[in-house]
């Protein structure tokens, strides 16, 4: 006899057979059961016959719904059966609606996430495995796993990863290397569903001598068009190629890669970095000349230029001010701020094309975010405070989630090298969302003393949590394969770890070389409806585009859910009444932005993918400010916007459609417009994405 089954949230209830017959009779035509009490009894005996014959005991509700629509066909109600199924889809939606709260929330979840029309808690419960835990705290928004393992996890036949993005390197500095090796390489990622980092600095820059025909090459930026037109064919059919495309600031070809972002026909389909030394950095400072410099393998030529790095950096700002392009990453410390540091067998070569995970060659991004906003006890009151142990248990839920997935994706990458770096060294990634939404439940203003001092801490809990988690994942399974004993040693451990964490794993070893990691979080957190990132808050409120019932287009203000759950708690009717802590992104200084994104990268082993917004009247001269103190912060890189740049792109952002229809959702992107509802797009996180639909160019 069945004594208990299994809720739809994972907890374990008495059977109740009650449930059972006001489902079916709430599913049919009103009175119908009156007169047919005897028919109704049989089919409940049925039923009970049916679970007891399949189930010992602790059935899924799912399960007996199965079961009653079974039990219902076999006595040819089968209109009574199809309002059964009706009546269940139309319970899963309100649960789902309950859950998201939104329909921006809910359009992303059913483009994105949802497989194959599955009911909310059948996708529950394929994300987690049917684990309860995780289902509860997916289900009250505490934790999030990234995108790629939302829409692919356990789902059956469909060739694709559960990580987000890889770096794939070109390794030989020939044709060879670049068509049949890397773009090859590029190309098969990208048809997984990953994105790809490239850098292009192992190439000859143009004029050094090559063994054919040609006596010449064209540089290491002409083969970026490559990769571009590839970038076009695997972009289309909607599955849009992300791309970042990389040049160490001492190659030869340098300022011929950043003056590609200044001709908007060129490299459309790939974002572009620099990456900046720091010996760069110090003779922009001191005044000294700069030697750019490359020595080819194959002939022994060696090509040196000598530059005015102020000139080269100034070259930069301005690039960047007119296109949003190229972003900054500060090589060393990408090379050297991180836990693998003393390990022979770990280098940082490269990054994903949001930048917020350094990896080695073939190295894979594995995401997951907790959210920081629903940690805030007593919201909106003088009693809020963050809970900190709440913090602890969702940091070590987190380490466990994507350990799991990393040896479940095991076999799932596009490349065999993919799957044995990432099994070799298991490069986690977990980070967070909610940030700004936290601090506005707070009370705490974005950059004051309070929220940098709260930033501290939280960064310091995870970081330690985190490590301790994955010495006893260590202690359970075994240190990732290349661990070694020395990687203890490493700066950014002995800086961070407190002494009673660290014994574990001088006892234990590490189970991931790598473990925290803020990346763009624009699906997940619009699903959830609080703030990305570690990002201000984009706006207190926008303008969200409708249709009427006459097709005609309306548009109604709609404030950023946390806002609008202060105004509520606080009786507030006017934002412009809103207390002084609650600021947007253009009311923060870039110096507050920047400094906040250094006190979390302090503890963040890997990277963070965050946007420095300006507005359209900023000068190049804001722009360098904040490549300089990006780099006195100790950032591993920067992503700078500039509101309105680039306004002389080809394909202009004014309203009018007309003659665009054949545009692929890669050049609407390229425009700043939104592919499907053809709303302007924001900029946040390193990522665009449409605040009127919840579209987002990024997979996280």
């Amino acid at each position: 006899m069945v004594n208990t089954v299994i809720k739809r949230n994972g907890e374990i209830e008495k059977y109740n057979v009650d449930k059972i017959i006001n489902a079916i009779i709430s599913a049919s035509p009103d009175n119908f059961w009156n007169n047919q009490k005897s028919l109704l009894s049989e089919i409940i005996a049925d039923v009970e016959d049916k679970i007891i014959e399949e189930f010992d005991d602790n059935p899924t509700v799912e399960e007996i719904q199965d079961i009653v629509e079974i039990i219902l066909i076999k006595h040819n109600l089968a209109e009574i059966a199809k309002s059964y199924i009706l009546y269940r889809n139309k319970r899963n939606q309100k649960r789902a609606e309950a859950w998201l709260k939104s329909d921006i929330a809910l359009n992303i979840w059913e483009r994105k996430y949802q497989h194959d029309n599955e009911s909310f808690d059948e996708f529950f419960n394929r994300v987690t495995k049917g684990k309860k835990d995780y289902i509860k705290v997916i289900r009250d928004k505490e934790f999030c796993p990234a995108g790629r393992i939302l829409a692919n996890r356990d789902v059956e036949g469909k060739k694709s990863s559960y990580s987000n993005c890889y770096y794939v390197p070109i390794t030989e500095d020939s044709l060879e290397g670049i068509f049949q090796q890397s773009l090859y390489e590029t190309a098969r990622t990208w048809s997984y569903g990953g994105g790809v980092g490239v850098g292009l600095s192992t190439l000859r820059p143009r004029g050094a001598k090559v063994n054919n025909a040609a006596e010449t090459t064209t540089g290491a930026v002409s083969f970026m068009k490559n990769f571009n037109a590839a970038a076009k064919t695997i972009g289309q059919k909607n599955r849009r190629a992300a791309l970042l495309l990389s040049l160490e600031v001492d190659h030869p070809d340098i300022e011929e890669f950043i003056e590609v972002k200044q001709d908007v026909e060129q490299i459309t389909k790939a974002n572009i970095s620099v990456k900046i030394t720091d010996e760069f950095m110090e003779a922009v400072k001191n005044g000294n000349d700069f030697e750019l410099y490359f020595k080819v393998e194959d002939t022994g030529e060696e090509i040196k230029k000598t530059v005015d790095p102020e000139r080269l950096l100034n070259k930069m700002a301005y690039t960047n001010w007119y296109s949003g392009e190229p972003g900054a990453l500060f090589k060393d410390r990408l090379e050297n701020w991180h836990m693998g540091t003393e390990l022979d067998s770990f280098g940082i070569t490269g990054q994903n094309p949001c930048s917020e995970l350094p990896l080695p060659n073939w190295g894979s991004c594995n995401l997951s975010s907790i959210n920081l906003s629903k940690l805030v006890k007593n919201p909106f009151t003088e009693r809020a405070e963050f809970d900190f142990e709440k913090l602890k248990v969702l940091t070590d839920k987190g380490i466990r989630f994507l350990d799991n997935i990393i040896t479940e994706n095991a076999e799932n990458h596009p490349l065999e090298k993919q799957k044995e770096v990432t099994q070799k060294f298991r490069q986690a990634g977990l980070g967070v969302m909610g940030w700004a939404s936290s601090l506005i439940k707070l009370g705490h203003k974005y950059g004051d003393d309070k929220s940098k001092r709260l930033a501290h801490r939280v960064g310091k809990t995870m970081i330690n949590q985190a490590l301790l988690t994955s010495a006893l994942l260590a202690k359970e399974k075994g240190p990732f394969p290349a661990y070694e004993e020395e990687m203890l040693e490493s700066e950014f451990i002995q800086e961070n770890i407190e002494p009673d964490i660290l014994k574990y794993a001088e006892k234990y070893g590490l189970r991931n070389v790598s473990l925290l990691s803020i990346a763009p979080t624009g699906s997940i957190s619009t699903m959830y409806q609080v703030s990305g990132g570690i990002e201000p808050i984009f706006a207190i409120s926008y303008e969200r585009k409708t249709e009427s019932i006459h097709e005609e287009e309306k548009s109604y203000k709609v404030y950023s859910n946390s806002v609008k759950q202060l105004m509520n708690a606080k009786n507030i009717y006017n934002e412009d009444n809103l207390p002084d802590y609650v600021v947007s992104t253009n009311e923060i200084p870039y110096e507050d932005r920047i400094e906040m994104q250094g006190i979390f990268q302090q503890y963040i082993d890997n990277a963070i993918s965050s946007t420095i917004n300006l507005p359209n009247e900023a000068e190049v001269t804001d722009v360098k400010d904040i490549l300089m103190l990006s780099y006195e912060y100790g950032l591993k890189g920067v992503t700078i916007f500039r509101d309105n740049c680039k306004r002389d792109a080809i394909l202009s952002r004014n309203d009018d459609t007309e003659g665009k229809q054949e545009l692929n959702e890669n050049d609407w992107i390229a425009i700043g417009i939104c592919p499907d509802c053809k709303s302007n797009l924001d900029r946040t996180e390193g990522c665009k994405s449409c605040k009127n639909c919840g579209w987002s160019a990024c997979t996280v």
